[in-house]
């Protein structure tokens, strides 16, 4: 997949290349939906810092410079909700996203990943894969809503956040 734009919207929600300066923003957002989001993700298990913030926006500037991961910032309202990124894959590419709890159930993360699913596509990928943990219902409702098909489970890799089973789904969609 060639890289993506900066900058996707549907005009409802906004998804943002992550840039260095918002630190602070996704520190405070994170930190404050710790609970919601490290019961299903490793990396916010342990709390989350500025620190933390500051060593993903530069892994996340290295990573999209090497061509490797598109992450971005969600936007609702002008408020960063969550985030989401695009995965290189042999072929085509992984999706991977989070929402802050009080943006939950909204259909903003149905959206984001409607724009993510389109630029891959337009950008040449061949397919498009979610995973998510077994035990994650909210998280598989995405893919099943987009008409992804899901083509099988397999393990997760450890260590495991605190939700979650211990197995994958894997959903699936061709260009």
């Amino acid at each position: 997949m060639d890289t993506p734009a900066e900058t996707l919207t549907d005009g409802i929600v906004s998804l943002r290349r992550w840039r260095e300066a918002q630190r602070d923003e996704l520190t405070e957002v994170v930190a404050g939906s710790i609970e919601h989001i490290g019961a299903w993700m490793i990396w916010a298990t342990n709390g989350y810092t500025a620190e933390t913030s500051a060593e993903f926006l530069a892994r996340t500037t290295k990573q999209w410079a090497d061509g490797e991961t598109f992450d971005f910032a969600i936007y609702f309202s002008g408020e960063l909700v969550g985030g989401c990124g695009i995965m290189q894959r042999a072929g085509g590419v992984e999706i991977g996203y989070w929402l802050a709890l009080g943006a939950t159930g909204r259909g903003l993360m149905t959206r984001a990943v409607t724009l993510l699913v389109a630029e891959a596509f337009a950008r040449g990928a061949g397919y498009v894969e979610i995973k998510h943990d077994e035990l994650n219902v909210r998280s598989g409702a995405v893919p099943a809503r987009l008409g992804f098909t899901k083509v099988g489970q397999e393990p997760a890799e450890k260590p495991l956040a605190p939700a979650c089973g211990g197995t994958n789904h894997v959903w699936r969609k061709d260009s």
